[in-house]
């Protein structure tokens, strides 16, 4: 998943969500460390179109890297803390 196209997009989005407040302006209705961040924000970010951002975000959400919370119409993004320290574990025991 990291690895394929994109992989470079998808790292900086897991970096940058690490401290989204440091990353991203603040955002209308959505607290960036509480809630996430829009993928309008990331797309800004970089540099490409919504929908490219939407897929990293999907895929990042879909193996359980990051939680989508949806407010209202808009969905928010930010990192599973839990999942990456278990994921990162098995990268440690040579997995």
């Amino acid at each position: 998943m990291l690895r394929g196209p994109g992989n470079g997009h998808r790292l900086d989005i897991l970096e940058w969500l690490r401290t989204p407040a440091a990353h991203f302006p603040p955002q209308r209705g959505a607290d960036p460390v509480e809630d996430g961040v829009s993928p309008e924000a990331l797309a800004v970010k970089l540099g490409v179109s919504r929908a490219v951002a939407r897929t990293h975000l999907d895929l990042l959400a879909g193996v359980g890297l990051l939680r989508a919370k949806k407010l209202g119409r808009h969905t928010y993004y930010r990192r599973d803390e839990y999942r990456i320290a278990e994921v990162s574990c098995y990268f440690e025991k040579g997995w």
